[in-house]
Order: structure tokens, then C-alpha cells, then sequence
């Protein structure tokens, strides 16, 4: 396989995308699925209150249909979907719950915990049957030749991976495009360096991840006429962890997607510090609503993490391909 086959994939999903985004939207419309803005966010968000959200199916539907297209027939093609599309039925259940109740909060976090550990469960059986080809159950330490053999308690690791970094996307999607080209850099940097250590099928998914977000993100920039929600932001987290497991990076991901670490990290501050302090280190949590409040625009807010995102995605390729 050469790098074309990634450029196509990306294009297949990104037409895909924009063809579904003008289907989906007044379904969407017309079914009421509005966003509801949380009362303790910024004030100006309140005009979004209405958007149609659960827009992330886009994303989902264009990601399935092209990696069961361009992608290999194999274990890990199928591992990567069930993470994708086990945590976006999560996310969906969420939002759904979100509309119906019209309130901010759909799921507990009980529930969430249990839903995220059946799918955890699901997929470390298949890591389990897949163990004879080529995965071992070792965390492999960035920067080094070091493995750290868990055996069977890698299935509490890989929850970790899993819980972690979909929780940590979610809480970057916060603002119009946000979490959407943000997810667009990671993938971008993670499909070369799937690519370069032969897993076929990682990098072919990170492909159509990329196309599928490029064209939901042309519908969810600013003003965005859909909000991804759980179901998107879930199923992205979902992917994200599993192509990271595939890769043998699940710590290397720290640096690949830090900026959706800081963004988890801000709230954990915020928290932590009001609690035991009674002090908020920021103005509001997570980071970037921060940065809305001292003044930036809602767009400067989003080109600056795209950006942070790049150089976190790229830089950290450059470093670990060596």
C-alpha cells in the first residue's frame, strides 16, 4: 500500500461528509434534536441554544462506509470500528437522553462507566485472540526500547486508555469546530505514523477520520449549523484510544494529543483548587473558555488550539519517528 491509498480514503470520507451534512441537518431539524447550552457557561452561548446536534452520526456513517471500503478485511479494522461505534452509541444514548429530558445532563456517570466497560471488555477479548499475530500486552515507553509487561491486568490499562481519552475530547468540544479540527491534526500525524510501522488498517482509518471530520467541519465552523455532540466527540475519543493501542503508543498519545490532555487537566485544576481552596485558577474551565473570557474571539480561541494541536500531533511524529 502507498500513500495514496491514505489520500483517497481521506477524499471518499470527505465527500461522504458534505453529502450526508445537508441530509442530516433538517432531519435533525425537524426531529427538534437541539443542543442545550449549560446555564453555567458563557453568556453569548446561549444564542446557540437550538443548533441540531447529535451531528456527529455524519461523522460516523462516513467513517464506517469508507474504512469498510478502503480498509482490509481484518481484526483490526473491526477493532477500530467497535471502539468508534461502541462510544458513539454511548455519546448517542447521552445526547438523545440530553434532548428528551431537555436538560444538560443525560447518562450518569455510573452508566457511562458501565457502558465504556463492556466495550472495553469486547475489545480486550479481541486484543486477547489477536495476541497470537503480533500484540503483546506491554506498555511501551516513549523514546525507548522499554516494555512493561501487564499480562492481563493490561485490561484495566486499556480502560484507562479508553475512559481517558474519550473524556478528554469530549471536554475539548466546546466551541464552534473546536474538537473538529483539533481531531483532524491527531489523526493526520497518527495515519503516517501508522503508515511508517506497517499497521495498514490504523492508518487507512485515521485517513477516513480525517476526510470525515474535514467535512463535518464544514457544517460545525463558526457559526456552526450542527453541533457533533457526545455521539461524535465519543466515537472520535473511542477511535482515537484504539488506534493508539493498535500502534503500541497508548502513552506516546499523551503527547500526540495534548492538547486535549490540557483540556481535561484545566478542569481537574479547576476543580481541585476550588474544593480544597475555595479559588479558581481560572476564569471557567475547560481551558478554552478561559481564554473566551479574558477576551478572545471565539474564532482567535479556536485557530490558536488548532494550531497548538499541529505542532503537538507533528512535532511529537517527528520526535518518535526518528
Amino acid at each position: 500500500m502507498d500513500l495514496r491509498a491514505l489520500f483517497f480514503t481521506a477524499i471518499a470520507a470527505f465527500a461522504i461528509a458534505l453529502l450526508l451534512g445537508p441530509i442530516s441537518i433538517p432531519i435533525l431539524h425537524r426531529l427538534k434534536f437541539g443542543q442545550s447550552i449549560r446555564e453555567e457557561g458563557p453568556q453569548h452561548h446561549k444564542a446557540k441554544a437550538g443548533t441540531p446536534t447529535m451531528g456527529g452520526v455524519i461523522i460516523l456513517l462516513a467513517v464506517i462506509l469508507t474504512t469498510l471500503k478502503f480498509a482490509f478485511d481484518s481484526l483490526d479494522t473491526l477493532m477500530l470500528l467497535l471502539a468508534t461505534v461502541g462510544f458513539g452509541l454511548i455519546g448517542f444514548a447521552d445526547d438523545f437522553i440530553k434532548i428528551i429530558k431537555k436538560r444538560n445532563l443525560g447518562l450518569t456517570a455510573k452508566q457511562k462507566l458501565l457502558f465504556q466497560g463492556i466495550v472495553t471488555i469486547l475489545l480486550f477479548i479481541l486484543l486477547w485472540y489477536r495476541q497470537g499475530a503480533d500484540h503483546s500486552f506491554g506498555v511501551h515507553i516513549p523514546f525507548s526500547n522499554w516494555v512493561v509487561p501487564l499480562g492481563i491486568f493490561y485490561v484495566l490499562f486499556l480502560l484507562i486508555v479508553l475512559v481517558g481519552t474519550t473524556n478528554a475530547v469530549n471536554l475539548t468540544d466546546g466551541l464552534d469546530g473546536l474538537l473538529s479540527g483539533c481531531a483532524i491534526m491527531v489523526f493526520a500525524a497518527y495515519a503516517f505514523y501508522a503508515y511508517w510501522h506497517t499497521n495498514y488498517d490504523a492508518a487507512l482509518f485515521c485517513a477516513a477520520m480525517v476526510g470525515a471530520l474535514g467535512g463535518f467541519l464544514a457544517f460545525n465552523r463558526h457559526p456552526a449549523k450542527v453541533f457533533m455532540g457526545d455521539t461524535g466527540s465519543l466515537a472520535i475519543g473511542g477511535g482515537l484510544a484504539m488506534v493508539a493501542v493498535l500502534t503500541h503508543s497508548e502513552l506516546a498519545l499523551i503527547l500526540f494529543g495534548l492538547v486535549f490532555v490540557v483540556e481535561a487537566l484545566s478542569v481537574m485544576i479547576q476543580v481541585f483548587s476550588y474544593k480544597t481552596f475555595g479559588r479558581r485558577v481560572f476564569k471557567m474551565s475547560p481551558l478554552h473558555h478561559h481564554f473566551e473570557l479574558v477576551g478572545w474571539s471565539e474564532w482567535e480561541v479556536v485557530l490558536v488550539f488548532w494550531l497548538a494541536a499541529f505542532i503537538c500531533a507533528f512535532g511529537t511524529l517527528a520526535l518518535v519517528s526518528r
